[in-house]
């Protein structure tokens, strides 16, 4: 059952936004501990119309030594994630989702530097149909990259158990989709978590045997970089922002000193840890949606043109070989 699946008739008020924090049993303070289970402290800092999101500690200082030395181009490994561009999707949270997804490829492309690849964390279209699939496909070329990679979400796989998808996308991929690559010292593994659904994500035990075996032979100082479209963590399984079967790919990488997860779903930032590995949602090229638990449902979410794009981004990471962790740069639409 698809649990985040809007037609153009279904989107909830900028005043949903506003219900009490105690709705579907999670309130904002609870939500906060959950995410600080670990004991990474969240920092989003905002400035210059930028949001920046980091665990606070002393590994600060690697990450700005990555981010400068990716911006002095010293060899350090740059990309950027773009998610969630819904193209097809019609409806008031935004009435022009090719526009704002264009201007988020703009924005890319005014970055200072080539991304060495950009990855669409999934929900390229909004109802997969074969013209969507070829309209953000042509649009996606635009970009100015060597490599574009692309994970499903659940909207791509409408119908047709994402076939239509991996027939656009899906070319040299494994199973329904999934695939790794190594690129500047970090390996890199993107998953599909968005087909047999019920009300969770889920890998299933080939993909997860997949997952066994590519890592397998890695040294345990390789950094890792998996994506998915569906929350590898649960972030709130109440409106299906999970995967039930993760912990399974979680324990193949307890061993790795650096595992970093980037996902797409639930179009608003949001950063873990747990231990080893950290967990970042990026935002949405397309529409807001409600924080979780401040809605009846994670619907399509109404705001007043102008903070539209404050709640779009695009997301660049950079990481210097040697350095434990990525440098994560979270930049709202322009």
């Amino acid at each position: 059952m698809m649990t985040n699946y809007y037609d153009s008739d279904d989107w909830a008020s900028a005043g949903d936004a506003g219900r009490p924090d105690t709705e579907h049993g999670m309130n904002r303070r609870q939500l906060l501990r959950h995410a600080g289970w670990f004991g990474g402290a969240v920092v989003l800092t905002v400035a210059g119309g930028e949001v920046i999101s980091h665990i606070a500690d002393s590994r600060d200082t690697n990450a700005a030594a990555a981010a400068g030395a990716g911006a002095a181009g010293s060899g350090a490994l740059r990309f950027v994630q773009v998610s969630d561009s819904h193209i097809g999707f019609r409806g008031p949270a935004n009435l022009d989702v090719v526009g704002s997804f264009t201007e988020a490829i703009n924005q890319v492309n005014s970055l200072g530097f080539r991304p060495d690849f950009v990855m669409h964390s999934g929900d390229l279209t909004h109802l997969s149909t074969a013209g969507q699939f070829d309209q953000v496909k042509q649009l996606m070329t635009g970009l100015k990259t060597d490599r574009i990679f692309t994970v499903p979400g659940e909207h791509d796989s409408i119908g047709d158990a994402g076939r239509a998808y991996r027939r656009a996308f899906g070319r040299g991929t494994l199973g329904d989709g999934w695939y790794s690559f190594d690129t500047h010292g970090v390996h890199v593994i993107a998953l599909v978590n968005t087909l047999s659904l019920e009300k969770l994500g889920h890998l299933g035990n080939e993909q997860i045997d997949f997952v066994r075996k590519d890592v397998a032979g890695l040294s345990s100082d390789t950094p890792i970089v998996v994506f998915s479209h569906i929350p590898l963590f649960a972030m709130y399984p109440q409106w299906g922002w999970s995967t039930d079967d993760a912990l399974k790919v979680i324990a193949l990488l307890r061993r790795f000193s650096s595992v970093t997860c980037l996902n797409g779903h639930v179009h608003q930032l949001f950063t873990k840890t747990d231990g080893n590995i950290t967990f970042h949602s990026a935002t949405t090229t397309a529409y807001p949606l409600p924080k979780p638990g401040r809605a009846p449902a994670p619907a399509p979410q109404v705001v007043p043109a102008r903070q539209l794009k404050e709640a779009l981004g695009i997301r660049s990471v950079g990481y210097r070989q040697g350095d434990r962790e990525l440098a994560i740069k979270d930049q709202r639409l322009a």
